[in-house]
């Protein structure tokens, strides 16, 4: 893909990259010839991505044009965003306090060139940010409060670099564009990239490693390129023809961000940000499946106004939960009214809504695995020894599973199997898993879960390496739709 650079002036640039062309932005906004080229990234380095000012409009046309916008428009509204921006800094504040720890100022900033910086002690925490915003010169401002905190981002033009910096920002827009530290380029036999976003040190994952691996084999088989990745390569993600991810999904996460920029960059993503959305919210399952007629066990919708009376009238046991919840954490069975008034306050302090569901006492729960409307896999996940869940955590939150049995889907009672399909297809058609509770031979819904667990040994013990062939053969037919979309 051949590289452009933008800039309000090109006499401001200051950097002779042979082989790189340097346009005017207005020029590349009206002149016709810049909008019929094909296979150009496009570095965006205007003064400003003010709404609606030249850069905004470089990025926008880009987008419209086909061609690779660095930064694009999604994250332009990233950098303007302070949500974005406190999310950044919560979610790597690790990162932040190492790397500014030796500092005794109440204020820093930091520049950074193609993720890189002056300092080599702040090369991890640039990089992230370089990723994380896109913009090819940035500056980020921190402020201290009893720890340091991400205040502001915003991108820097050519002109504006300080003298003392020239040096050090040319050698790194030489480095970059001499070797363009992108992925491995392509090997010829592969088709397609996807991406596959997991984390390593994620305690529960929702695939372990020997399924990772399954599924980047059978991707191969199909000419898929598949590389595991992970939160650092969130500014990669253009890279890619799709986007799997295997890491625990919620909308206040990296994985609901990389979902949505892998939208608007036009990936086949599972799971998609709408998928995520209304999965990991318990209020919004309750609603849908009631307004649907899908049956549950009685559910209740318990907040401030209503505890009250809720606390008193409920038939008990019953399962309070919090919206969020996953893994069978956040999710509370209550036996007497005291302890559903004091679990319930504290949960309300969480959250503005809580679910309390009628308590179905079983020995299994059913999961039914789902792929584009169609059941995948079906298991019993048996209740861990001597409690009421699949999943037992000790003082200290460490887990211990029941058994499972993994049965093939022609077998499993047709009720359940019809339900969980009816579930599934009201959130999407994407990959889901479906907890459904067999009572007296009649079915009900208890969740529908995005991004299930899909583990070598357990889910695929029936199809084996069919399972990943089949999800992998889904992920090519959708590229090949969107590429056949866009030829047109």
């Amino acid at each position: 893909m051949n590289a452009l650079i933008v800039v309000n002036n090109p006499d401001d640039w200051g950097f002779d990259i042979p082989g790189v062309e340097v346009v005017r932005a207005k020029d590349y906004v009206t002149h016709p010839e810049y909008s019929d080229r094909r296979n150009l990234r496009v570095y965006n380095l205007c003064r400003s991505y003010r709404y609606q000012a030249l850069g905004y409009y470089v990025s926008l046309l880009a987008e419209a044009r086909g061609h690779k916008a660095i930064p694009d428009i999604a994250a332009i509204q990233d950098i303007k965003s302070q949500t974005v921006i406190r999310l950044a800094s919560n979610e790597f504040d690790d990162l932040i306090q190492k790397s500014l720890a030796p500092l005794k100022s109440e204020r820093f900033t930091l520049s950074i060139y193609f993720g890189r910086n002056t300092a080599k002690r702040h090369d991890r925490l640039s990089t992230y940010l370089f990723n994380m915003f896109q913009a090819p010169f940035l500056r980020a401002e921190f402020v201290f409060h009893d720890k340091w905190q991400l205040q502001n981002v915003e991108p820097i033009a050519a002109s504006d670099i300080p003298e003392q910096h020239k040096e050090f920002a040319s050698e790194q827009v030489r480095e970059h564009f001499a070797g363009r530290r992108t992925s491995t380029p392509r090997r010829k036999r592969y088709r397609y990239d996807m991406a596959i976003l997991h984390n390593p040190e994620e305690q529960e994952p929702p695939s372990n490693a020997k399924a990772l691996q399954r599924f980047t084999r059978a991707a191969e088989e199909l000419a898929i390129s598949a590389e595991l990745i992970t939160r650092e390569d969130y500014g990669r993600v253009a890279e890619f023809d799709a986007l799997f991810i295997r890491e625990t999904t919620n909308v206040n996460h990296h994985t609901y961000r990389f979902a949505r920029r892998a939208e608007a960059e036009g990936l086949v993503v599972i799971d998609d940000p709408l998928s995520i959305l209304r999965c990991t919210n318990k209020v919004f399952l309750a609603e849908l499946l009631d307004r649907h007629k899908v049956a549950t066990p009685r559910t209740t919708i318990i907040h401030k106004d209503n505890l009250k009376e809720m606390a008193a009238t409920l038939d008990l046991p019953c399962i309070l939960k919090q919206p969020d919840s996953s893994f069978s954490q956040g999710v509370i069975k209550v036996e007497t009214r005291e302890a559903l008034r004091t679990e319930a306050e504290r949960l309300l302090q969480r959250s503005a809504l809580l679910i309390a569901q009628e308590f179905l006492p079983t020995t299994f729960d059913w999961r039914i695995g789902l792929f584009e409307g169609r059941p995948l896999y079906a298991c019993k996940y048996h209740m861990a020894s001597k409690h009421w869940q699949i999943i037992a955590r000790d003082h200290e939150g460490n887990p211990r599973y029941g058994r499972f049995d993994t049965i093939p889907v022609e077998i499993a009672p047709a009720n359940v199997v019809r339900l969980a399909v009816k579930a599934g297809n009201l959130i999407g058609n994407g990959l889901y898993g479906v907890d459904v509770k067999e009572v007296n031979g009649s079915a009900y819904i208890i969740e529908v879960n995005d991004n299930p667990n899909i583990d070598s040994g357990v889910e695929d013990a029936m199809l084996k390496d069919e399972l990943y062939r089949r999800i992998m053969e889904g992920f090519l037919r959708r590229i090949e739709h969107n590429k056949a979309g866009n030829s047109r």
